[in-house]
């Protein structure tokens, strides 16, 4: 079967045909380093990092860029606010996201730049764009005119007459049409700024993007993706500048669905953002990742803790199976094989990345090599396990790999693992027993678990467990 991808532009799943056979270019709208991630911003780059790994996974040689918004308005006030220097923020916050994907086992892109470090390719598009009369210079203040480019609002599809006025430079009675985005604002007493042929400012936050995507992807490039919210205006203003140029840009637009709580997106703004690095005291990392992983990239996720351990008990037993079958196979690491991944599963990811139809051909696997364990059929477990961890290794939660199995935090996992294995056991037995109305022998396992320090909840979706600290293990 043929990979095939919806495309936000064509509103439609189309096969994946790469400009160039045998390669494949990845375009990603990466951090605003304004603050430190939470479970929302993480998203994207996970679901991005399984489009990443699946295409390698299918032979690709894979080109994949992922930028780093280093200078920003919200990033100058963080640093007015704080008494400390911009680029301090974006350093720090810039660091917090690269651990947040290191953490989630995101592979490393091929090339991840910043904004501030791509002036000059700026300065170029800028040049060009004023030269063919798609953009406009006020002063030291660059814009994009929107009515130069026809197709402006395809991507969205909005139509230019009732859109409303550009939120990046509203009121600037300068601008021909209120709808023209800015691609270089002047520079303001105190802020950082470089020289231009205008005169001193700094990007605007599309500009970049373009600039960047076309310094080391070219001017087309195969699959551009980011979150929802970014459709427009980032995305539409992108292609604007760049296929206002004649660059082709990307062939494919990829758009992941929000992480909400209480129905609402994700943010800051909200009040409602879960840190990433609080979250990972809560749970597991390799849970976290599962949790976002196992729904549609296209899929809003409504995010609980409750939702989460639910999530991950079906880990715990894809888990399980590969520590059991390792174990009796008395072998300590399983390579990766791709050959050996199950056809259905292959099929799943070939249909837009259907990652939970993926799961469910992994489940199944995992339930017939329990099967070869319990008829102590060593070879058709070899053959299961080599199977089962090609296929995590694909979706990122391969429990031999890295970051998972690294020093003695692979030890810790490990335990927590067994020990929760060991939970959920007793609790299967005390659910049977409950079911069974021995309300003794279910009291007994209880209280069992309490004397070990494990508090059990009783909820209308079934028991849950958590320390009696009231952290979930």
């Amino acid at each position: 079967m043929t990979l095939r991808l919806h495309d936000t532009a064509t509103r439609a799943v189309r096969d994946f045909v790469p400009l160039e056979p045998g390669r494949a270019s990845l375009y990603l709208c990466g951090a605003t380093v304004q603050a430190a991630p939470h479970v929302g911003h993480i998203r994207s780059g996970i679901n991005f990092d399984v489009l990443s790994r699946w295409l390698r996974a299918s032979g690709y040689e894979v080109t994949f860029c992922r930028n780093v918004t280093d200078i920003d308005d919200k990033i100058i006030a963080k640093g007015e606010a704080e008494g400390r220097p911009w680029w301090a923020v974006a350093t720090e916050f810039e660091r917090e996201f690269g651990w947040a994907y290191d953490v989630l086992g995101c592979t490393r892109p091929t090339i991840e730049p910043r904004a501030t470090g791509h002036v000059p390719e700026m300065i170029e598009l800028m040049e060009a764009l004023i030269a063919s009369g798609h953009a406009y210079a006020t002063g030291s203040d660059v814009y994009f005119d929107v009515r130069s480019f026809p197709e402006y609002g395809a991507l969205s599809g909005q139509r230019p007459d009732e859109m409303q006025a550009a939120g990046d430079s509203a009121g600037d009675s300068r601008k021909r049409d209120p709808r023209d985005f800015a691609l270089w604002k002047s520079a303001k007493e105190g802020e950082p700024s470089w020289a231009t042929p205008w005169g001193r400012g700094r990007p605007g936050w599309h500009l970049e993007c373009s600039a960047m995507a076309g310094k080391y992807l070219g001017d087309a490039f195969d699959i551009h993706g980011g979150g929802l919210d970014l459709i427009f205006p980032h995305h539409e203003n992108e292609i604007a500048q760049s296929q206002a140029l004649g660059h082709s840009f990307a062939q494919y637009w990829l758009h992941n669905a929000w992480v909400t709580t209480s129905g609402e997106k994700m943010s800051k703004s909200l009040g409602n953002s879960l840190l990433v690095k609080e979250v990972v005291n809560r749970v597991r990392p390799i849970e976290l990742r599962y949790y976002l992983v196992s729904a549609h990239y296209r899929s809003m996720i409504e995010f609980s803790f409750e939702a989460l351990e639910e999530n991950a008990v079906g880990f715990r037993r894809l888990e399980g199976f590969v520590e059991r079958a390792a174990d009796a196979l008395g072998i300590a690491t399983v390579d990766v094989d791709g050959s050996a991944r199950a056809a259905a599963f292959d099929a799943a990811m070939d249909d837009d990345l259907g990652v939970p139809q993926a799961l469910a051909v992994l489940h199944d696997t995992v339930r017939e090599g329990n099967g070869a364990l319990a008829s102590g059929d060593l070879e058709a477990v070899r053959v299961t396990l080599v199977s089962v961890v090609a296929m995590l290794d694909v979706l990122g939660v391969n429990p031999f790999a890295a970051p998972w199995n690294e020093g003695g935090s692979g030890d810790d996992e490990r335990l927590r693992a067994a020990v929760d294995h060991l939970v959920v056991g007793l609790l299967e037995s005390r659910a049977a027993a409950r079911e069974n109305k021995d309300w003794a022998a279910a009291d007994a396992i209880r209280d069992q678990l309490k004397s070990a320090g494990i508090v059990v909840d009783d909820t209308a979706g079934g028991s849950r467990w958590s320390l009696a600290d009231g952290k979930v293990d």
